[in-house]
Formats: structure tokens, sequence, C-alpha cells
């Protein structure tokens, strides 16, 4: 696991060694352990590398035989044994016991085209002497970030941000279009960034350039193939195989490992497979003193039928306090979802014991285990009605008082197309609602713009119709690639700890994908009724009958209480109209709506909270589009 970063110069320029250096001095918190660079006429390559396979010869750039391919890579090729046997056999010679080399000797025989042998989650870039060519690709689910920008004639790219914005041709301009996105999603959806000029490479996709303007690919997709005659318990015996071997593949280590462990049924299910073929595995589990909070006594439980060596972290609001000033230097990128302090806290923890933890990440997306995915169908239901029926709940939704808060957005959701009315109940502020909360100066400039046609994008991109399946993909491309994959990713990597999700094994999703989605998603009664019976053999009884709890943090009370000051400094009235996005007296009203308890605004305030010390930390706190 590592920091990657690099360029193409323009044409007559020859690439700066001091310039490869501070971008990936940006990066030293992904890769602790060494760094390493190639510099060759207009184009550079550097990483900072986390040793964890080969850890005597493994350092990077890895080059093949002649030089003519050079590699550095962030993430792990878990299939690179078997690909490295196959290589040797056809004459290749390995200088090292690393997955890096695999992909500098499979490019000389097979070019762009190796990338499908690959197994793993990655974000690499290779330099073809031959072709005068660079190659960045991304993992097929995005658990590895890429992040490339054009400007000024240079081609510039890196694993987070900051690494493209430590180049001077890359101007730090804010991107209104990005705010809005970043309300609406609580992130901002690839393929857009916070930044202007500056964009992700989404997952599947390679950019492939011989100078400052490159042409994007994707390379692969997430299938769907349905196979409806299949009966279920064929699909269950299925699952236990294929999981076992996705966790087999990322137990393959030259450091420690261990698991995050929640006490739900993903990372319970995970935890349960690795004790299987790793006894006596460490696992770690998060929890508070607000007891409704805290699952730490579900994760101990699962933990003492494992057999684990278990390891509990208790997080309080003082830790958060602690933590709120680093905030923006940790976020690479705001993303508003408060799990990152209790996930970063776990991470500074399990660093101590581990180099990897194994997670749950993919089992929601994928077997259907969010309440909102049950909500659509009756979304879809409700949204059949009758224009005057539908005005008549939208009424009554307005009266808030008569209504319970989830059905009131659910109604109010009914006003949008069926990928944005999804989102509306997934995370977020519905473009209606969040263009309030701007000045008049950002909402003129935003005009018309629909954030929300990310999600149309997205779902519209599935190769199935059923509208259940559509659903999946786009929690797969949207919620879990732009929300828990970064935020795992920030949390973790600012520690140097590397995270695996087997779930997301790409062998394991395309299997899934000859499941049936209406085997997957079910009503509120049966999230990841499936998955569920697979695993009815491995995993306790009580953590089988659970309900579907986030990995919840009491921030509400929080912001009320030892929070409070900080809230009201990163959202004061100087520092808004210093920013002049956010209008502050519209702010102050909500903040000041919550610290009294006459409503809870949690989510938004800490969606705020998190942008302004974002834009601090990397625009200034002054800065403005």
């Amino acid at each position: 696991m590592c920091g990657i970063a690099g360029f193409i110069a323009p044409p007559g320029i020859r690439a700066d060694r001091r310039l490869l250096e501070r971008m990936v001095g940006t990066l030293r918190h992904r890769g602790p352990d060494t760094v390493g660079h190639f510099v060759e006429g207009r184009v550079a390559l550097g990483v900072a590398r986390l040793r964890v396979i080969d850890l005597a010869t493994g350092d990077q750039p890895v080059a093949s035989e002649d030089g003519s391919i050079q590699v550095v890579l962030n993430g792990e090729i878990y299939n690179f044994a078997a690909l490295r046997a196959r290589l040797e056999a056809r004459g290749h010679r390995f200088a090292t016991r690393s997955d890096t080399e695999v992909i500098s000797h499979g490019w000389e025989d097979e070019g762009e085209g190796y990338l499908q042998r690959l197994n793993g989650m990655f974000a690499f870039a290779v330099w073809n002497r031959r072709e005068q060519r660079l190659v960045v690709a991304r993992d097929r689910m995005g658990e590895k970030p890429l992040y490339h920008a054009s400007a000024q004639g240079w081609l510039v790219f890196g694993s987070e941000l900051r690494a493209v914005l430590s180049h001077p041709a890359v101007s730090r301009e804010l991107d209104l279009e990005g705010v809005s996105r970043y309300l609406a999603f609580d992130y901002v959806p690839d393929p857009h960034t916070m930044i202007r000029g500056v964009h992700k490479l989404p997952p599947g996709h390679l950019l492939s350039a011989t100078g400052p303007d490159p042409e994007v690919f994707r390379y692969w997709d997430i299938p769907y193939a349905p196979e409806p005659e299949v009966n279920t318990e064929d699909w269950c015996g299925e699952i236990r195989r294929r999981l076992d071997e996705a966790v087999r593949l990322r137990l393959v280590s030259d450091v420690s490992l261990g698991c995050f462990m929640s006490g739900g049924i993903d990372s319970t299910a995970i935890a349960a497979t690795a004790a299987r073929l790793h006894p006596g595995i460490r696992t770690f589990s998060v929890g508070y003193a607000e007891r409704r909070f805290d699952e730490r006594p579900f994760a101990r439980l699962a933990a003492e039928r494992l057999g684990t060596q278990h390891e509990e972290l208790l997080v309080t609001s003082e830790d958060a306090r602690a933590l709120l000033p680093d905030l923006g230097a940790l976020l690479d990128e705001p993303i508003a979802d408060m799990s990152f302090l209790p996930l970063h806290l776990l991470s500074r923890a399990a660093r101590r014991r581990v180099t990897v933890a194994l997670t749950g990440d993919g089992g929601d997306e994928l077997f259907g285990g969010y309440p909102s995915m049950a909500a659509d169908w009756w979304h879809r239901r409700f949204a059949a009605l009758p224009s005057g029926a539908r005005t008549l709940l939208g009424s009554a939704a307005e009266r808030a008082g008569l209504v319970p808060e989830p059905l009131r957005d659910f109604l109010q959701a009914l006003e949008y197309r069926p990928a944005g009315r999804n989102q509306a109940l997934v995370g977020g502020l519905p473009p209606t609602q969040h263009r309030s909360l701007l000045t008049a100066d950002t909402r003129e400039r935003l005009g018309g713009f629909d954030p929300y046609a990310d999600a149309d994008t997205a779902a519209e991109a599935c190769v199935s119709t059923d509208p259940r399946q559509r659903l999946i993909y786009q929690y797969c491309k949207l919620y879990l690639a732009g929300q828990n994959l970064a935020n795992a990713d920030r949390a973790s990597m600012a520690v140097g700890l590397e995270l695996r999700a087997p779930f997301l094994d790409h062998s394991f999703v395309e299997f899934v994908g000859r499941i049936p989605a209406s085997r997957r998603l079910g009503g509120l009664g049966q999230l990841k009724a499936l998955l569920k019976r697979a695993l009815v053999d491995r995993l306790p009884r009580e953590i089988l009958a659970r309900g579907k709890q986030g990995f919840g943090v009491p921030m509400g009370e929080w912001l009320r209480g030892p929070l409070e000051g900080l809230l009201r400094g990163a959202l004061s009235p100087e520092r808004l109209r210093r920013g002049g996005t956010f209008d502050p007296g519209r702010i102050q009203r909500l903040v000041a709506e919550h610290v009294s308890g006459r409503a809870s605004h949690r989510k938004l305030l800490w969606s705020l909270l998190v942008f302004e010390l974002w834009r601090e930390e990397h625009l200034g706190a002054g800065a403005s589009a």
C-alpha cells in the first residue's frame, strides 16, 4: 500500500526531480517506509511506500528486464504468485518477490490487456518508454483513489488531491458545482472533485496519454447476468466457497494483519471466515459511552465465539475534540461521513498491532443491506399515483408535525427522478433544500445546475433494466466508491494502515451479478436475507437477528456540548462571509436551533463543519470560488 504521483511535462521541458519529490512528500502518511522516483525526459513517476509484500527487495519503481517499462503501484495484486509463475514459464526473469513486478513484465507481453488478469485493489502508473506512453489505471470497484489534471500543458496525477495541488501548474479554484454535489451527496462523485480542472479517475477505468490531453477508457464494469433457475441453497453454497477464496487471497501478507469487526453482519462474516483460515487472528472494534451507539457488546460476543484476539477502543467527545482541528488535513477532499472520526481513531489504535486489516465493505451494497434500498419499491409505487394524489401527500409532508421525519423525507423525495429520489434518502441534502444555504451570488452562478444528474448518469450506465439491479449498481458506483471506500481509505492511510475488502474481489462481484436482484434485494424485514442464510452456520444467532445499524456517532449530542465551540468557530459569520459560499445568517440560525435543542441539524452542520475545515486547510479560510 502506497501513495503514487507523477506527471508528463510539456514538450521541450525536462521533468524536475525536485518537483516530483515535493508531490511524493505530500503522501508520506500513505507510505511511511520509503520513497522512490523515476525521472526520464518529460516523465516523472514517484511513490511513497508502505511495505506489505516483499519487505526486502520490493521497493518501487519496478522495471521490466530491459527498463522499458516502469511501474509504481498503490495497492495489492492478490493473485501475483500465480501471475508470476505464468510469466516465469514464458521466460521472464524477476529481480524482486513483489506483486508490483508482475505488472511490469505482464505489460511487456500484453500491454493494457494485462489489466484483465489482475485481481486486486490498486491505482498504478505504467510508463512505456518505447511508446512514450503513460497509462494510469484504477481498480474495478474503487478501493484505491486516483486524481488527475491537465493544466498549462502538463498532465499531473496522484493518489490524493493534495499531491496534484502541490504541482504549480494546477490552480486551487473551488468548483461551485462540486460544492453543490457535496451538499447533495455528502461527497463529490467521480469523475468530479471540489477543485475546478481536477478529476477523479472512475473505478474500472484507465487513463492513457502521451501528453497533456489524456484519453480515459472503461476496462471493466459491474456485470449482471442473472441465472433464475439456480436454487437458493446452491447460491448459498457458492457464496460461502467464493467468500472463502476472497478472504484467503487477502490473508497473504509479509506483515501482521487483523480484522475490523463492528458486530454487524458483514464485518463479522469476514472475521469469521478469516478466523477459520487464520485461527486466533486479531480483531478490533470501536464503541462509545453513549449506549445506543455502542456496538461493542455484539463485537465482543462475536470475538468470543470466533476465538479471536480482540481489542476494543472507547471513543469519547474529548477524542473527537482533539482530532477535529486536524480534520481538514486528514481529509483530502470533504466527505461528510461522521464515521471518519471513530474509523481513523480505530485505525490509529490497530496500527500499533497490525499493518493490514480486513473489512466488511461492500456487503450492504451487493446484498441489499440498506433500508433506503428497501424503500425504493415503495417509492416506485407512490410515484405511479396520479399527480393530484402525490400533491396531497406532499402537502401533508410539509406539515412536519403530522408525520414522522423519515416518512416526510420519503414523501418529499417523490418530486425527483428515480435515481435522485433514492439518493435523497441515502444522505446529503436535496438540491431544492440546500440552495437556501448558499449566498445569492452562489445561487446565481450555479444557475439551474442539478447535482442529482450524477445519480441518473450512474444508474443509466447499468447494463440491466431491472430497477432493483440498477439500484444496486447505483449504490456501488456512488455511495460505495464515492463515500464509504474513500472515507475508509483516508481514515486508515493517514496512519499507514492498509484495509482490504474481500466482498469487493472482482471475481466475487461478477459471481454475485449472476444472482437475480430479486433474490438479493428484499423488503425492510428481509435485508441481506440471502447472505444471512448463506452464513447461518458461521455467525452467532444474536448477530444474525440484529437489525441494520450504521457506524453511528453521537454527534448530535457532542455538537450541543463539548464540540459547540469548535462548531461556532468554524461556522462563524465572519469566516463564512470571507468564504462567500454560504449564507451566514441562515447557517447561524441552524446552529442556534441545534445547540438549543429546538431542532436536530447534526448531519447538515457536520457537513458544513467538514467543508470549512477542509477549505481552511487546502484553500485558506477566506478562499472563495
